[in-house]
């Protein structure tokens, strides 16, 4: 089988690839290697046929379609944003380059697509009232609440606090973000073309995605990277609000995996799940932990100090977000198979992206990524 997978030289990307390589795929790689993300260009499985290039240039996507079968599509500009000043460059590099991308797929008549998705587009999780045992999804936390170190969201009926639950994918999106508002734009593109082309595509929701090959400390890092970058530093993680923020910490290898059952299944199925041209996949946890015990965990395990837990919140931000993957261990067979304390001990050492003037001796499929 031939692959394209776009953004394959980046943190998830280069990790899909080495799964793919171990399958005996053939795997060609479309990646801009922006300076900026990757300022030590990587040095190439010999296996990996590599392409440099835009996702929004249509000759250069057209030429990296050419005898390909299957697309995975990781390529995006990610984290939450500085500002509103970021949502053209968001708007450019995930929706635009992805119409590209499908208009594209249509043309050489690829009918096949395996897109990464985000938890970001549920908004805040799921959440139940305590006083009545119903699902309620609550809005935007007041700055009233959140300056009174009031975190919890409250029912938008009673003001009661909320009890946070684990969220499916038949919930309803609620970007909350621009970043967010890009992947719910991209699943929409993807789905009307999975109609209009008669193809098959899967959104595989990433939830908190930490592992070898993170980016470094800047503005658009994970939040895991960052206190990684802090205790590099010889500095104590900085941990917003109470620490208590609820989230599914997910190892980067189960989500190559889940990538990697998501494409077998489109080529040994006629499709998604149940016939569907579209289909939504949660790739989260099993176990959910908070911010401020993900802080501690990599504190004690570098033997670096404890950390700070500020007070200090964003309004964009969302309090607890965390998954169930039944659907896909259901469906796909999926399962994690790297354990939370497993998985935190290989981070507290793994190497992050090489820095600008330091040699970079790892080939891609063991490089600094995305």
């Amino acid at each position: 089988m031939r692959i394209l997978i776009t953004g394959g030289a980046g943190f998830i990307g280069s990790h899909i690839v080495e799964a793919a390589l171990q399958k005996g795929w053939h795997v060609r790689v479309l990646d801009s290697l922006d300076p900026a993300i990757h300022p030590v260009r990587p040095r190439l499985d010999p296996r990996v046929e590599m392409l440099t290039g835009d996702v929004a240039d249509p000759a250069i996507v057209l030429r990296a379609l050419e005898g390909i079968d299957l697309v995975c599509h990781q390529s995006a500009k990610v984290g939450l944003g500085v500002s509103f000043a970021d949502a053209p460059d968001y708007v450019r590099n995930n929706d635009y380059a992805t119409a590209v991308l499908l208009a594209a797929m249509d043309s050489r008549r690829i009918r096949r697509l395996v897109l990464a998705s985000s938890m970001v587009v549920y908004g805040e999780g799921a959440y139940t009232d305590p006083d009545s045992g119903l699902p309620v999804r609550p809005g935007p936390r007041t700055e009233q609440d959140l300056r009174n170190g009031i975190f919890d969201p409250r029912s938008p009926d009673t003001g009661t606090i909320l009890e946070p639950a684990l969220i499916t994918e038949d919930a309803r999106p609620d970007p909350r973000n621009v970043y967010a508002a890009s992947k719910l734009s991209q699943e929409h593109l993807a789905s009307v073309w999975a109609r209009a082309s008669g193809g098959w595509a899967i959104a595989l929701r990433y939830h908190n995605v930490y592992g070898p090959r993170m980016p470094r400390d800047t503005p658009y890092a994970g939040v895991v990277s960052l206190f990684r970058s802090a205790l590099a530093r010889g500095e104590a993680p900085r941990v917003f609000e109470d620490g208590a923020q609820r989230r599914s910490f997910i190892h980067v290898r189960d989500v190559a995996a889940a990538n990697i059952l998501a494409i077998e299944s489109l080529v040994t199925e006629p499709g998604p799940t149940l016939g569907q041209h579209f289909r939504t996949y949660n790739v989260g946890a099993d176990d959910v932990h908070t911010v401020g015990h993900v802080a501690a965990s990599l504190s004690a395990l570098n033997g670096g100090p404890a950390p700070v837990i500020t007070g200090q919140y964003r309004l964009g931000d969302v309090r607890h977000i965390t998954a169930t993957s039944d659907r896909i261990k259901k469906e796909l067979g999926w399962t994690p198979a790297i354990s939370f304390n497993a998985g935190m001990r290989e981070f507290a050492t793994a190497p992050l992206r090489a820095e600008p003037g330091r040699e970079s001796t790892d080939q891609l499929g063991r490089i600094d990524g995305q």
